[in-house]
C-alpha cells in the first residue's frame, strides 16, 4: 500500500506556551523564551541559561484536560500535549471503557530523568528499603507512551525511540510508515522531555557544548558568526497522524500532511556530524516523497547554534539540494525556546505544519552576523510571508543519527 497520511490533531507544551495556538503566537511575535534556569541552584554551573515551562501554567493546562500528574515531569509534559492533539482530533473517548485502535510512537532523548534522580536521591538517603517498587515502571522511558496509551485506551502498538536530538522526528517517520504501508490507520506521535534536574544539567554544562552568554535572551544565535553554543529547553509535541481515508471517514479537519521521511547514520564519531551523512537522509526523504530539490519551498533546519553543527548542516544541504540551495529559505526554531532535544523534531514539526497552513514562517532570532561558513539563503528576524506548499525539517543528533521529514499543506 503507498496510502497518504494527514495530520489532524497538534499538541504542544513549550516554554513559550503550554497549547499551540499560545506557543505559534509567541513565536509569531518574536518572542524569546530563554531565561535564567529557575529549577535548582546554579552556584556551580558555567551555563546558566535555559528555557523552562511555566509551572503554573501548565498545572492550569493538566487541570483544563482534566489530567493528574503521573510524578514525572517528562511523562506529564507528554500527557498533556497528547490530551490537546487528541481532543482537536475528535480522538479523546469520554467513556474510560472505550478503546479506540491507534499506535503510540513516541521519542525522548532522556527519558524519565526526574523519576531516576528521584529513586538515586532516595537510595543514597535511605539504602535499599527505601527505593519504592514503583521505581522501575516510573524510570523506564518507554513509561512515555504507555502512560497515554493506557490514559487514552489507545491500543495500537506502543513504544518509545531513543536517538538523541531526532528521536520525535524519527517517531514521527515510523508513524508515518505504519499508516503509509497499511499497516494502522491512525498514531499518536511526536516527542517528550524535561532535562532540567541537577544531575542531567550537569553532564551538558560539562560537555561545552551550551552557550555562557551573559544575556540569555541572546544567548542561542543560529548560524550566526558570534554563536557559542546551544541552549536547552524542555517541552512537548504531540501530532495525531492517520492515512487520508480514516480522516475524511471521519470527516474531521485536516491541518497537514506528512509525504515523506528519510534517515541515516554518520557511522563516524559520537558527537561530531557529518555531512555526508546529514546530506544521505535529506535525499532518502526527498526519494521517500518522490520529490526533488526543485519541490522544497522551505527548510526548517535543526539549527542547535553550536559551531560543528551549523557548520556541518549548512554543507549538508548544500551537497543534497545543489543549485537549488541558494533559492530556498532556511530557519532555525530553537533560538526561540531553546533545543528541546527528544521533543525538538516534533516541536518544530509542528511549527512547520503550521507555517504550511497559515503561509508564514518564523524567521531567525539573534542572526545578526550570518557565519560566511554557513553559507544559506536565511530568513530574515522577522516572519516571512510564503506561499509554498512543501517543506523539510532537519534533525541531526549525537551518535551520527539523521532524520528528515517532508511535509505538505494539505490539498485533496
Amino acid at each position: 500500500m503507498n496510502r497518504r497520511v494527514v495530520i489532524t490533531g497538534m499538541g504542544a507544551v513549550t516554554p513559550l506556551g503550554v497549547d499551540e495556538e499560545t506557543t505559534w503566537q509567541n513565536i509569531l511575535a518574536g518572542q524569546c523564551a530563554i531565561k535564567r534556569i529557575t529549577a535548582f541552584d546554579l552556584s556551580d554551573y558555567k551555563a546558566q541559561n535555559g528555557a523552562e515551562v511555566n509551572n503554573e501554567q501548565f498545572t492550569a493546562a493538566m487541570k483544563t484536560h482534566q489530567l493528574n500528574s503521573v510524578t514525572d515531569r517528562t511523562v506529564d509534559f507528554a500527557m498533556t500535549a497528547a490530551a490537546e492533539a487528541l481532543e482537536e482530533a475528535g480522538l479523546r473517548n469520554a467513556d474510560p471503557l472505550i478503546e479506540t485502535e491507534m499506535a503510540v510512537i513516541l521519542g525522548t532523548g532522556i527519558g524519565c530523568n526526574h523519576s531516576l534522580l528521584n529513586a538515586i536521591n532516595t537510595y543514597i538517603a535511605k539504602g535499599v528499603k527505601g527505593v519504592r517498587p514503583t521505581s522501575v515502571p516510573r524510570i523506564m522511558s518507554n513509561a512515555i507512551s504507555s502512560q497515554i496509551s493506557m490514559k487514552f485506551r489507545l491500543n495500537g502498538p506502543n513504544y518509545v525511540i531513543i536517538s538523541a536530538c531526532t528521536s520525535a522526528t524519527t517517531a514521527i517517520g515510523t508513524a508515518y510508515r505504519m499508516i503509509k504501508e497499511g499497516n494502522i490507520d491512525m498514531a499518536l506521535t511526536g516527542g517528550a522531555d524535561a532535562v532540567f534536574d541537577p544531575m542531567v544539567y550537569a553532564g551538558w554544562n560539562q560537555l561545552g557544548v551550551i552557550s555562557c552568554n551573559p544575556v540569555p535572551e541572546k544567548s542561542c544565535r543560529p548560524f550566526d558568526a558570534g554563536r557559542d553554543g546551544c541552549v536547552l529547553g524542555e517541552g512537548a509535541g504531540i501530532l495525531v497522524l492517520e492515512s487520508l481515508e480514516s480522516a475524511q471517514r471521519r470527516n474531521v479537519a485536516i491541518r497537514g500532511e506528512i509525504c515523506g521521511f528519510g534517515e541515516s547514520s554518520d557511522a563516524l564519531h559520537i558527537t561530531r556530524p557529518n555531512p555526508e551523512g546529514q546530506a544521505r537522509a535529506i535525499r532518502n526523504a526527498l526519494k521517500s516523497a518522490e520529490m526533488t530539490p526543485a519541490s522544497i519551498g522551505f527548510i526548517n533546519a535543526h539549527g542547535t547554534a553550536t559551531k560543528a553543527n551549523d557548520e556541518c548542516e549548512s554543507k549538508s544541504i548544500r551537497l543534497a539540494m545543489g543549485n537549488e540551495t541558494d533559492r530556498i529559505p532556511v530557519a532555525s526554531n530553537k533560538s526561540y525556546f531553546g533545543h528541546m532535544l527528544g521533543a525538538s523534531g516534533a516541536i518544530e514539526t509542528i511549527i512547520t505544519a503550521l507555517g504550511l497552513e497559515k503561509g508564514i514562517m518564523p524567521g531567525n532570532l539573534n542572526l545578526d552576523n550570518p557565519d560566511p561558513l554557513c553559507n544559506l539563503h536565511f530568513v530574515g528576524r522577522e516572519p516571512m510571508r510564503t506561499d509554498t506548499s512543501v517543506a523539510m525539517k532537519n534533525s541531526f543528533g549525537f551518535g551520527g543519527n539523521n532524520a528528515v521529514l517532508i511535509l505538505r499543506r494539505y490539498k485533496d
